[in-house]
């Protein structure tokens, strides 16, 4: 009897061909990537402009109430009575670079009432800004209000929390605000951090001691001029 031929190993499909080709792999990730950052770009600049107006006009909401706090902001509210919200850019010279502030003053009748100020810098996850609250001659820290921030869930993102940001309010702006763990001293300046997000909390209070000092002579010798 004649003994069967083994069969001869049929060829690699092309796609088999494709799938063991590491150069042609590497270039189909490159393509994805470049695909996919093209589409996120795309998106960024579709939604850029509307995320900055929507930042714009919430803070000049939060004018009346990082003023004069919350309960006389609803009270004005109430009343139908307006706090003028006027925006203006200081820009700050240092050695080496140059720093804008988005500033709005806060007026009623003709009177200042207090500034807020637009700052920002690094948070432990990424950019936090936020909202400076300060009253007329800048002698005072009025409230806070974080206006974007990506810090870790039910850690850092709690300095967005109204029992958090109220430690600032009424610290004087005289001297560095320091922060401290194990709860809040009788020392003004010292702010409690957040458990477990210490560096979430001392980015905010960096951020609060960068603008005060680089605002508060500008914003004094405004309010020396009183109305």
């Amino acid at each position: 009897m004649k003994p069967i031929e083994p069969m001869e190993p049929m060829p690699p499909s092309t796609f088999e061909r494709l799938k063991n080709n590491n150069i042609i792999q590497a270039w189909l990730v490159l393509f994805l990537a470049l695909c996919f950052g093209s589409a996120l770009a795309g998106v960024q600049m579709t939604l850029g402009p509307k995320i900055e107006t929507n930042k714009i006009n919430e803070t000049r909401e939060k004018v009346p109430e990082l003023v004069l706090g919350k309960a006389a902001a609803q009270k004005m509210a109430e009343q139908g009575q307006n706090l003028e919200a006027l925006p203006e850019n200081i820009v700050v010279e240092k050695p080496g670079k140059q720093s804008t502030y988005n500033v709005f003053e806060a007026r009623k009748d003709g009177d200042r009432l207090g500034w807020v100020v637009k700052a920002g810098g690094q948070g432990y996850a990424d950019k936090i800004e936020l909202l400076l609250g300060l009253d007329a001659k800048a002698e005072n820290i009025t409230g806070i209000f974080v206006l974007e921030q990506k810090e870790t869930p039910g850690l850092g993102n709690k300095i967005v929390t109204d029992e958090w940001r109220d430690q600032f309010k009424g610290v004087g702006t005289d001297q560095l605000l320091t922060v401290v763990k194990g709860g809040k001293t009788s020392v003004p300046n010292e702010i409690n951090a957040v458990t477990g997000a210490t560096i979430s909390s001392r980015s905010v209070t960096d951020i609060i001691n960068t603008a005060v000092a680089d605002l508060k002579g500008p914003l004094t010798a405004k309010g020396s001029g009183g109305k």
